[in-house]
């Protein structure tokens, strides 16, 4: 599995150190936040390729709402919303609001590991047709490296 950064944001703490944790056990370089608005304040400094999102949070921000704030702050890093409640209606929201997918808890860490591994692998790849059409405008356009933005 390549390497690539994750981001936890989940209000059960044994949760989220454990499955952080786990993460860095594989080598994976992760992050973890017990509220939405740490999550974001996160996202604000550092970028990160996958974001496991708990969609049922007490307090000031639930799953869907800190979902969209991340998709204005990081639009394409690819959101696995996780949930212990069978709430299909909410995940479906999620999805039409850009999330990768979701997985109800508890689930298997392998299928956790395999989810996010196609979330990154989907990442990557929008990030090279990005790369390749800045390197194509630059090819038809080298003036443009010149302008001011």
């Amino acid at each position: 599995m390549n390497n690539f950064r994750v981001l936890v944001i989940d209000d059960e703490l044994d949760f989220l150190e454990t499955i952080v944790n786990r993460l860095k056990k594989r080598k994976l370089d992760a992050l973890g936040a017990a509220t939405g608005e740490e999550g974001l304040d996160l996202l604000k400094q550092q970028l990160f390729d996958v974001v496991l999102l708990d969609i049922k949070m007490p307090g000031g921000m639930d799953g869907i709402e800190t979902l969209r704030e991340i998709k204005k702050l990081q639009p394409l890093t690819e959101v696995i919303l996780l949930t212990g409640h069978a709430s299909v209606e909410t995940s479906i929201e999620g999805m039409k609001l850009g999330a990768f997918d979701y997985l109800l808890k508890p689930m298997k860490f392998e299928e956790l590991l395999q989810k996010m591994a196609a979330a990154f692998e989907k990442k990557s790849t929008q990030d090279k047709k990005i790369r390749d059409a800045k390197i194509q405008e630059l090819i038809r356009y080298p003036s443009k490296v010149f302008e001011q933005e």
